[in-house]
């Protein structure tokens, strides 16, 4: 991590922008113009960096999670925020796995030659320098540093205050072994400052930042939506359903059901709604199961009726990202009931069905409109990591560019290279 100098800390946010965009740049095209190889050897450097570090690293987060807890930080906060020695060694294997991952940069995605004699292909290239402004999850410091250095890419982290020791802990180790690799230092820089006001100077640094990736609650990437100048990959909120069908085998919809909940309230692939379909055999023993198992459940009219600990439900929980071991509940008359429930409420992040009718899954495959549908598994898989791609930057939940977990393809862009051979338009 470049160690900023304190005028430059405490200049004005657009001018600090500026500064470590035009150095992230210049390291950028020096990174690029390393070999895939000496990338990758640099990731393992950083892997091992992170391994090596561990005390101070672990200290650094004990340090947030005293100011969390001080300040009020929910749970489910805490817990997004939260490292331990296996939480760290994970997010070491994330980088090392990044780092053996296939190389887009250079892949000939197609080519073709024309008639005159015109030989035209697209390679995939890096982006650029990419801005990832992102909140509570120290581990992303790490995953965006990896993918962004593997795909050549520079990045300018801005991690939010809640994180702010782990984040520098983490940065100072990766940018350690990354120099050590022969990564310029610049090529990953954590913004130095806490100020909002240096959100708005990268959202607005057009020609010198080329992607925003905002990764954090619905405030956040409103605002990055509605004020950039900057091309946004967005990471919206993750109100995820599973729909329990009425050929659903009992034990697998509540083994799902409990994980995609309970096993991390906190992370965005957490199931935020349940829908349970009326002619599912076991609906009061799946809520059961969830309430005696710690959830407080909101539930419609029909829902309540199947167990007294469930609270009413209000329209806002229909829409609602819990991060927090609470869920809404309701009963549906069939799969369009399920769909429609779903067409209205969903952030198109990731949504589940829990069937034995091959049909009907495949049905709902197709017409579930999200960046990522199941069948028969726990909406947790949605993380870049379960998918092979060693880590992800983000889940895109908008139709361009990427969708799902974006990992490196999702990072590079593409350029036409056109040979000829003396070939003059008539």
């Amino acid at each position: 991590m470049t160690d900023m100098k304190p005028d430059n800390a405490s200049s004005s946010p657009d001018v600090l922008i500026a500064g470590l965009a035009k150095s992230a740049r210049s390291a950028q095209r020096q990174l690029a113009a390393m070999s895939s190889d000496a990338r990758a050897a640099a990731l393992r450097l950083a892997a091992q960096r992170l391994r090596d570090d561990s005390a101070a690293i672990l200290a650094a987060n004990q340090k947030d999670l005293e100011a969390g807890r001080a300040n009020g930080l929910s749970k489910a906060m805490l817990d997004r925020l939260s490292l331990d020695k296996e939480r760290l060694h994970g997010v070491a294997d994330g980088v090392e796995a990044v780092a053996n991952l296939p190389d887009p940069v250079g892949e000939v995605i197609d080519s073709l030659e024309r008639p005159n004699g015109l030989k035209m292909s697209r390679v995939r290239v890096p982006i650029g320098t990419i801005g990832i402004i992102y909140e509570s999850r120290p581990n992303v410091t790490a995953d965006a540093a990896a993918l962004c250095v593997r795909a050549g890419n520079a990045a300018l982290l801005r991690g939010g205050s809640e994180a702010v020791f782990s984040n520098r802990a983490i940065l100072a180790a990766l940018t350690a072994g990354l120099e050590e690799g022969g990564v310029p230092d610049a090529a990953v820089q954590l913004i130095p400052t806490q100020d909002r006001a240096a959100v708005g100077a990268m959202l607005t640094a057009a020609g010198l930042i080329d992607m925003i990736v905002p990764r954090g609650g619905k405030s956040l990437v409103a605002r990055v939506q509605s004020d950039a100048r900057v091309p946004v990959l967005a990471h919206l909120d993750g109100i995820n359903h599973t729909y329990i069908h009425s050929a659903a085998d009992a034990q697998m919809a509540k083994g799902i059901a409990l994980n995609a909940k309970l096993r991390r309230p906190g992370i965005c692939g957490s199931m935020e709604t349940l829908l349970i379909d009326s002619g599912f055999a076991e609906p009061a023993a799946l809520v059961s199961a969830l309430l005696d198992a710690g959830c407080e459940l909101r539930g419609d009219g029909r829902a309540q009726a199947l167990d007294t600990r469930i609270f009413p439900a209000s329209n806002d929980d229909w829409d609602t990202e819990y991060l927090d071991a609470i869920l809404s509940v309701s009963m549906v008359d069939g799969m369009d009931a399920a769909l429609a429930h779903i067409a209205r409420h969903s952030s198109a992040h990731t949504d589940v069905i829990v069937t034995s009718d091959d049909s009907v899954a495949e049905q709902f495959l197709t017409e579930v409109d999200s960046a990522i549908v199941m069948h028969n598994a726990s909406s947790q898989f949605a993380d870049g990591g379960e998918f092979g791609l060693g880590a992800e930057i983000g889940i895109a939940t908008g139709r361009l560019h990427a969708r799902g977990p974006v990992a490196l393809e999702g990072l590079t862009t593409y350029k036409w290279l056109v040979r000829g051979t003396g070939q003059a338009r008539p």
